[in-house]
């Protein structure tokens, strides 16, 4: 009995055994899988930190960016607007600085587009594009650097009062030695009498004069150097440096109605003395003058500036009078020589109008007659010329002939680029080229030297 009872308590306590170990190791499954799901919600736990922090720098860059963005739009905006600026004015680079006044050296440091421009005497208009120029602002300054002409020449549209005109053509001077860092040409029709674009204007209290004529019959050749100085005076004050005066046509043709009382009368020896008097005056005054029309516009009937016009002269009997005052000119060194459109027909030249005519300029007046001056033409939009030839064929041909200076081609833009296609095909020498660039920057030196 006491065995049987004695087994049973040992079976039990095996079972309580075994239930302890199953409790056990259900405990340990149990603890297990708390620290499991403890390190899985640790784990999670960490990644939603990891990510709320990536998130948190994510926002915080996006709002970085955000305001980045924000301000460097704007500096693209205006970097955008910049460089459509720059596109917009096409403007090639600044010349940079010249040597010193050595017209050699200017020469030397020039490139083709600056030579071939820098024989051009144009309008502002020209170069700018405007319809009418009445001041020189940041167009004037953009056309000079583009277009780095030898002279811009004005008319009665563009000078309205002494103000506004001394305000531009000093503008235009200014810009002209930063941007070309070559000064340049302001010239302007103002020979006196009718022919006066100041003088004509009741806005300016200047000296004037009924005609040249007047002054010629007077036989008082103190008149014309007074007239050339008080005109010189006035136009150097108001900021100009060059003038189309005086005309030294000498009238043979009493039909002649197109230089008519501009002149200083119908003999060669007076015409010419008076002549060089008021471009002396002119001169003394700060004036360069260009003393006109060779071979002589006073012999002729037709008018250049309507079509063809000729003298029937031979080159000899134009020596007897025409020809006079243009050699006193040459003697006289005079700064420019303005060569008309009229034609020789008579003479090698035939019906070539001068302007165009190598025999009359390089033969006639450089070589036979000896002037080593700035040779620039008549208007080239006049209808002796536009109405025959091509802008870029007249340009060509111009300066082929001997002219160092183009004055007013009727399409610029044609006329300049039809001396650079000259020159890159050889139509036109380089050689030839330079001696008419360093022509004009002889003049230019001697006459502005560091201005």
């Amino acid at each position: 009995m006491k065995k049987s009872i004695r087994n049973v308590y040992i079976i039990m306590a095996i079972m309580i055994l075994l239930l302890s170990a199953v409790l056990g190791v259900l405990k340990l499954k149990s603890f297990k899988e708390e620290i499991l799901a403890g390190r899985e919600t640790a784990a999670s736990g960490g990644e939603t930190s990891q990510r709320q922090q990536e998130q948190e720098r994510e926002s915080s860059a996006e709002t970085k960016n955000s305001v980045d963005a924000e301000r460097h739009g704007g500096d693209d905006t205006e970097t955008d607007s910049q460089t459509s600026g720059q596109e917009a004015e096409a403007q090639p680079e600044e010349t940079g600085e010249r040597a010193g006044t050595n017209p050699e050296a200017i020469l030397a440091g020039m490139s083709l587009e600056e030579k071939a421009a820098q024989i051009f005497f144009v309008t502002p208009e020209a170069i700018t594009g405007v319809e009418t120029a009445t001041a020189a602002g940041d167009a004037t300054k953009q056309a000079l650097a583009k277009y780095p002409v030898g002279g811009l020449v004005y008319f009665s549209k563009n000078i309205l009062n002494p103000r506004q005109t001394e305000e531009m053509l000093k503008n235009t001077w200014e810009y002209s030695k930063e941007v070309m860092k070559i000064p340049v040409y302001l010239g302007v029709d103002e020979e006196g009498g009718t022919v006066a674009r100041v003088g004509q204007n009741s806005n300016f209290s200047v000296p004037r004069y009924t005609s040249m004529r007047e002054i010629g019959d007077s036989g008082d050749i103190a008149k014309a150097y007074q007239a050339g100085n008080a005109i010189g005076s006035y136009l150097k004050e108001l900021g100009f440096n060059m003038d189309f005066a005086p005309d030294a046509d000498v009238i043979t043709n009493p039909e002649n109605k197109v230089i008519g009382n501009r002149s200083f009368g119908t003999d060669g020896e007076l015409v010419g003395n008076m002549a060089m008097e008021a471009a002396r005056g002119f001169k003394d005054s700060g004036i360069a003058p260009c003393v006109k029309h060779f071979p002589g516009h006073g012999g002729t009937k037709g008018d250049t500036h309507e079509g063809y016009a000729y003298t029937d002269k031979t080159i000899e009997q134009l020596k007897e009078q025409e020809l006079v005052p243009f050699q006193k000119a040459v003697e006289g060194k005079i700064d420019f020589i303005m060569v008309s459109h009229i034609s020789v027909p008579a003479s090698e030249a035939g019906d070539t109008p001068a302007s165009l005519s190598s025999v009359l300029i390089n033969g006639l007046l450089k070589e036979d007659m000896g002037y080593e001056g700035i040779v620039i033409t008549d208007a080239m939009n006049m209808g002796a010329i536009s109405q025959v030839y091509s802008s870029a064929q007249a340009a060509v041909e111009a300066f082929n002939a001997g002219a160092d200076m183009l004055l007013m081609p009727e399409n610029f833009e044609e006329a300049y680029q039809g001396i650079l296609t000259g020159v890159r095909e050889g139509v036109v020498s380089e050689e030839r080229l330079n001696e008419g660039v360093l022509r004009i920057l002889k003049a230019k030196t001697a006459q502005f030297g560091t201005e």
